[in-house]
C-alpha cells in the first residue's frame, strides 16, 4: 500500500502521519511546557517499537519513547496498529508559583492521536501556603467510585501532591452539581479517553486558590427539585491513612430542604486523634457528631460539612448521599373531566426558573397535561397566582345530522374547579365531515382587530386546524362582521385582555353551523359603518395568504349611500404559477373591476352593495397581503338637494328675523317732535312747557270753570270707569286772561288732514272719535299745552261733573310724524322742564 500524508494540527503538537501496510509513521512538534510520552501497555507483544529520528540518529525503545523538544521530531513504529501496543499521554506542566495564574482556559484537542488511547495530564503548582483552584462551568462534574467509568468514556482524575505524599481526590465525570474543587499545594487534573472515542467538550478553569489547610475543599450546587447526589472521600478504596480535613460546601435552592445519609462507611482505628464531622448550617449554628452518629435531616438553606480523618492503624472511609425535596405543605386539587365530553386541561410555568413544583399523580412534572374523561390529583407546592396559566381546549365534533350541523352551537366555557389556576386561554376544535363552519357573535357583531383599531376586550384566533390563521376578531358594539364561513376544520381560540382570565365568563360567545355546500375557503358578510371606518384583512395578516387559497367579503352598501374602498396596505408577491387576482363582483355576480397581478389603486368608489374577492398565486418570493377600508359616503346627488334645501330654509328664516327686528325697532323708535291736542275753540299753540310745574295733587289744573264742549263719555262706566270712581266738579277760579285769543281762521295754523274730504277750516269738526280713542291709528292733532284751557283729557267720562275717571297719569296719544313739516320743534326756555314724550297707550 502506498503511503499517504494526513496534516494535523494541535494546540501543542504538529503532527504528520504516515501509514502503510508494515509500519506507521509520525512527525510530532510538541509545544513548549508540553512533553509527549507513548507508553507501550503491560503485556503488549514487543515486536512493535517506537523510534525517532531518521537515518543515522534514529533511536529506537522497546518501553516509552519521550517527546519534550519543540521540534519536529518523526516518529516510526515497525507495526500498522501502534494503538493496540502504545499509549499516548500528552503532559503539560502551569507554573503558578513565578507568574500570575488568573482563569487560565485550558482546551484540550479533540483531533490528535485519534487512533491510541489518550491521557491529557495538566500539573498546576502554586505557592505551598495556597490551594489549586480548579472551576468547571455548567453542566459541571459528577462524583463516582474508583472503579466505575462515565458513560462518555471521558472520565477525569484529580490528585493532590502535598508533602506527605500523593492522594487520590476522586474520579469525576461530567454533568453534575460539582462547580469548583481546590486542592493544596500541587494538583494534576488527568482526562483519559479511549481509542476510537470523541472528546467531549472539557474545558476547565485554573487559578490559584485562597491559603488553607485543607487537603481539599468541594464546592456543589444542588439543583432544584428533587434530586440525589453522591460524594466520596478521598482514596476512598483504602481509605485515608493519616489526619487531613476535607471539606463540603452545599448550596440549597430557596424552599427546599435537605437530608444527609451515610450509605458506606469504614470507621478508623485512631492512634492519634478521632475521627469527627461538624456541619455549619445557614443560621451559622454547629453541629458536630461522629460517624456513629445519625447526620442531619429535613435542613433548609445552605451548609458545609467539614470530615476531619486522624492517624489511623486502617484507613477511614465514606461514601454518603445528600438528597434535596420541596419544603412547605403543597395545595391539592382533584380534577375530574368524566362528565365534560371533549375537555382537557393543561397548566404550565410561565417562569421555568419560579421554585413553583406540579406533580400530578405525586409525580413532578414541569407541564401537566390531564387528558378528556380522566379524573387525576393535583398538588401546586409554592406556586403564587402568577406562576401558573391554565389552558383549556375542548373538541366538538359535528357530522352531518348532528344537533350542532342543524341547528348550530353555542361556544361556551365550562365551570372549572375554583382550585385550578385562573383561565388565560381556552380553545374550541370545530370538526365537520366537509362543508364549513359558519361562525357568528352571539350577540352583535363580530370585529377584527387591526393595528388602527384593536380589540378590547376577550379576543378570538380564528384558524383552519392545520393551516393558517385567518385573524383575531372580538365581538363588540363596532362590529361590522356579521358572519364568518370557513372551509373545513376550525380553531378557535379565547384570550383575555389584561390580568384578568376566563373563568368568570358566562354564557355563550360565539355560535357555530355548519354549512354542508360551501366551497370557499373564507367569505365574510360584511356590514359597514355608517359613521366610522370598516377595516378589511386577508388571512393570516400582516404574514400572507397561504398559497392557492381565496378570500371574500360580500359588502352591504345602505340605500343612500357609496362605499369607498382604499386599499392601505398591499404586499402582492412574485408568482412561480398562476396570478394574484382582486376583483369587485356586483350583487348579480357581474365582473366590475379586476387587476391580475397589478398595482392596485388606492381608492374605489361602489355605489351599491358589491363582492371583493382576493386570490393567492404560488409565490416564488414576496407575500400576498392587503389591508383595506371602506368608508361610507352619502351619495352626491340627493345630499345636495338636502344641503340646498337647508340652506333655503335658513335664509327664510333670516328674513323673517330682519322684517320683525325692522318692526319692532320702527315701533320703538322715540318720536322727535312734541305732539298737540285739537281744542275746539280757541287757536291752536305750540306748547312751550308741556308739564305742570306742580304735581297734580299741588294744583288746580284738573278744575274748569266752565265745560262747553261735548265731553267724552263712556257708555258702559258712567259715572265709575274700570273700578274708578271718577273726580267731582269744582267752579274755576283761575286767571282766564293770561291765553291770547286764538282765531280759529288763522290760516298760520291750520291744519290738512289731507284725506280729500271737506276742506271747510272754519266749520267744527270732532278731532278724536271716542270709539276709536285706544286704537292704533290716530288722526294727525296739533298739541296744546296740559295747562291751556284748551287741554283735553281723555280720561273724562261723560257724567254729571264730566270729571275724571282715575287719578292716574295721562293717557298718551300718538300723533303722526308728518306734523314736523307743519309745526317746527320749539326751544325751551332754560328755566322750564323738558316735556316728556308720550308713548302709545296699550
Amino acid at each position: 500500500m502506498g503511503s499517504c500524508l494526513v496534516p494535523v494540527l494541535t494546540g501543542f503538537i504538529l503532527m504528520h502521519i504516515h501509514q502503510n501496510s508494515e509500519c506507521y509513521k509520525i512527525e510530532v512538534t510538541p509545544d513548549s511546557d508540553t512533553t509527549v510520552f507513548f507508553r507501550r501497555k503491560a503485556g503488549q507483544d514487543l515486536n512493535c517499537t517506537a523510534c525517532k529520528g531518521e537515518g543515522p540518529s534514529e533511536t529506537c525503545q522497546n518501553s516509552d519513547l519521550k517527546l519534550d523538544d519543540p521540534v519536529l521530531t518523526t516518529v516510526n513504529f515497525n507495526c500498522s496498529q501502534p494503538g493496540d501496543v502504545f499509549n499516548v499521554e500528552i503532559s503539560q506542566g502551569i507554573d503558578c508559583t513565578a507568574t500570575v495564574c488568573n482563569n487560565i482556559a485550558v482546551h484540550p484537542d479533540s483531533t490528535r492521536f485519534l487512533d491510541f488511547t489518550r491521557s491529557f495530564i495538566w500539573d498546576v503548582k502554586v505557592p505551598s501556603s495556597n490551594t489549586v483552584q480548579l472551576d468547571f462551568p455548567a453542566p459541571g462534574m459528577r462524583q463516582i467510585k474508583p472503579s466505575e467509568h462515565c458513560l462518555t468514556k471521558n472520565t477525569y482524575t484529580i490528585i493532590s501532591f502535598h508533602r506527605a505524599g500523593r492522594t487520590s481526590i476522586g474520579t469525576f465525570c461530567r454533568n453534575g452539581t460539582i462547580s469548583r474543587i481546590q486542592v493544596l499545594y500541587k494538583g494534576r487534573v488527568a482526562l483519559e479517553v479511549p481509542k476510537g472515542t470523541e472528546l467531549n467538550p472539557s474545558d476547565f478553569k485554573v487559578s490559584v486558590g485562597p491559603e488553607s489547610k485543607t487537603l481539599v475543599e468541594v464546592d456543589s450546587k444542588l439543583p432544584r427539585g428533587e434530586s440525589f447526589e453522591d460524594f466520596f472521600t478521598p482514596e476512598y478504596t483504602k481509605g485515608l491513612l493519616r489526619e487531613h480535613n476535607i471539606k463540603w460546601n452545599f448550596a440549597v435552592e430557596p424552599s427546599h430542604n435537605f437530608t444527609v445519609k451515610y450509605l458506606d462507611k469504614t470507621e478508623p482505628e485512631c492512634q492519634t486523634g478521632a475521627a469527627s464531622i461538624e456541619y455549619l448550617f445557614e443560621d451559622q449554628s454547629v453541629l458536630t457528631k461522629t460517624l456513629k452518629n445519625d447526620p442531619p435531616e429535613n435542613k433548609k438553606g445552605d451548609f458545609s460539612m467539614t470530615l476531619a480523618s486522624c492517624n489511623a492503624k486502617n484507613g477511614l472511609s465514606l461514601n454518603f448521599e445528600v438528597s434535596v425535596f420541596r419544603g412547605g405543605t403543597p395545595k391539592f386539587c382533584s380534577v375530574d373531566l368524566q362528565n365534560e365530553e371533549g375537555l382537557s386541561l393543561q397548566v404550565e410555568k410561565k417562569n421555568p426558573m419560579s421554585y413553583c413544583e406540579m406533580k400530578m399523580n405525586s409525580l413532578v412534572q414541569e407541564k401537566i397535561v390531564v387528558p378528556a374523561g380522566s379524573k387525576v390529583e393535583l398538588s401546586f407546592l409554592d406556586c403564587s397566582v402568577d406562576d401558573l396559566q391554565l389552558m383549556a381546549t375542548k373538541t366538538i365534533d359535528c357530522p352531518s345530522g348532528s344537533t350542532c350541523a342543524v341547528s348550530g352551537t353555542d361556544l361556551t366555557i365550562p365551570s372549572l374547579d375554583t382550585c385550578l389556576p385562573a383561565l388565560h386561554q381556552f380553545t374550541w376544535l370545530l370538526r365537520v365531515p366537509a362543508g364549513s363552519i359558519d361562525l357568528s357573535a352571539h350577540k352583535g357583531e363580530l370585529h377584527q382587530s387591526v393595528p388602527e383599531k384593536e380589540c378590547n376586550q376577550i379576543t378570538f384566533l380564528v384558524s383552519e386546524i392545520g393551516g393558517s390563521n385567518i385573524g383575531q376578531f372580538c365581538s363588540n358594539g363596532e362590529g361590522t362582521i356579521q358572519k364568518i364561513q370557513i372551509k373545513g376544520n376550525v380553531s378557535i381560540t379565547a384570550t383575555p385582555k389584561g390580568a384578568q382570565g376566563l373563568s368568570q365568563e358566562k354564557g355563550p360567545l360565539l355560535k357555530a353551523s355548519l354549512n354542508p355546500k360551501f366551497s370557499e375557503n373564507v367569505v365574510y358578510s360584511v356590514l359597514p359603518l355608517v359613521m366610522g371606518s370598516t377595516y378589511l384583512t386577508t388571512p393570516n395578516w400582516p404574514d400572507g395568504m397561504m398559497p392557492s387559497t381565496s378570500v371574500t367579503w360580500a359588502v352591504q352598501v345602505p340605500s343612500d349611500y357609496q362605499a369607498e374602498l382604499m386599499f392601505t396596505n398591499v404586499s402582492q408577491p412574485k408568482c412561480a404559477s398562476g396570478q394574484a387576482v382582486v376583483e369587485i363582483w356586483s350583487q348579480d355576480l357581474q365582473l366590475i373591476q379586476s387587476w391580475r397581478d397589478q398595482t392596485l389603486p388606492p381608492t374605489v368608489i361602489q355605489q351599491q352593495s358589491f363582492y371583493l374577492n382576493m386570490s393567492n398565486c404560488e409565490p416564488k418570493s414576496e407575500r400576498f397581503a392587503v389591508l383595506a377600508k371602506i368608508t361610507l359616503q352619502r351619495e352626491t346627488k340627493k345630499f345636495l338637494g338636502i344641503i340646498l334645501a337647508v340652506v333655503g330654509i335658513l335664509l327664510l328664516l333670516l328674513i323673517i328675523a330682519l322684517i320683525a327686528v325692522c318692526v319692532i325697532r320702527k315701533k320703538k323708535k322715540p318720536m322727535a317732535n312734541r305732539s298737540s291736542i285739537y281744542m275746539p275753540r280757541g287757536k291752536p299753540i305750540l306748547p312751550g312747557n308741556a308739564t305742570f310745574p306742580k304735581t297734580r295733587a299741588d294744583n288746580e289744573s284738573h278744575v274748569y270753570a266752565s265745560i262747553e264742549e261735548q265731553p267724552v263719555v263712556d257708555g258702559n262706566t258712567g259715572p265709575w270707569s274700570n273700578g274708578h270712581q271718577v273726580d267731582t266738579y269744582q267752579p274755576y277760579t283761575g286767571p282766564t286772561d293770561s291765553i291770547p285769543a286764538v282765531t280759529e281762521s288763522s290760516p298760520e295754523y291750520t291744519l290738512d288732514r289731507g284725506d280729500g274730504r271737506s276742506r271747510d277750516k272754519d266749520a267744527y269738526q270732532p278731532f278724536l272719535n271716542p270709539t276709536s280713542t285706544f286704537m292704533s291709528a290716530r288722526p294727525r292733532t296739533p298739541l296744546i299745552s296740559q295747562s291751556s284751557l284748551g287741554f283735553e283729557d281723555r280720561r273724562m267720562v261723560q257724567n254729571e261733573l264730566n270729571t275724571f275717571k282715575s287719578a292716574g297719569d295721562i293717557i298718551p296719544i300718538r300723533l303722526s310724524t308728518d306734523l314736523s313739516r307743519l309745526h317746527p320743534q320749539l326751544e325751551s326756555d332754560s328755566d322750564s322742564f323738558h316735556e316728556t314724550e308720550y308713548e302709545e297707550a296699550m
